[in-house]
């Protein structure tokens, strides 16, 4: 089945790595999307899975900042950080994960391979070996990341995952390219 020219391989993303304009404002270093990232993808045939962004499903496009403050982006993250503590905010992020897994089992049953994930270092939410919180940058990951790899543990599969930080393009690519080569 699936004998035509796919690939059969597949990479999941964080939203931002494709929409630049989901992030938090002040915090966009491409007009789109990463797009080195992506053209490497597009040049190897590889598939994407865009993981939907907790904070945007949320908070909103404008993470509820309050404008007339104008708060440091630090402050931001961390506000960002306690709020996708909320209730509401774990049961979106249990629901996007759900969805991520519920697609990676199907895509891995049917003989394709998911290469990797690929989160947003410093992230509250998509952050891989460092995430967001309480005005700092600690080492583990944020909120999504975390119920994604602690699921996909639970049910026994390994899959790669990589944290970039879109400002560093060469960084970025380079764990891209790690994944599909």
């Amino acid at each position: 089945m699936f004998d035509d020219t796919r690939s059969k391989k597949l990479i999941v993303l964080s939203h931002c790595i494709l929409n630049q304009n989901a992030k938090l404002d002040r915090c966009a270093h491409h007009q789109g999307a990463v797009s080195a990232v992506v053209q490497a993808l597009l040049e190897h045939g590889i598939g994407i899975i865009q993981m939907e962004c907790p904070e945007l499903l949320y908070l909103g496009l404008d993470r509820e900042t309050d404008r007339s403050a104008r708060p440091s982006v630090a402050e931001e993250d961390t506000r960002i950080a306690q709020r996708m503590r909320d209730p509401q905010a774990q049961a979106i992020i249990e629901a996007i994960t759900g969805n991520v897994i519920r697609q990676i089992e199907e895509y891995r049953r049917n003989g394709f391979e998911v290469l990797g994930i690929v989160g947003i270092n410093g992230s509250p939410t998509c952050g891989v070996e460092t995430n967001w919180q309480d005005g700092h940058e600690p080492a583990g990951p944020g909120f999504l990341i975390a119920a994604l790899t602690g699921q996909l543990a639970t049910l026994g599969v390994t899959i790669p995952v990589r944290g970039i930080k879109s400002a560093n393009v060469e960084q970025a690519l380079g764990a891209v390219l790690e994944l599909i080569e």
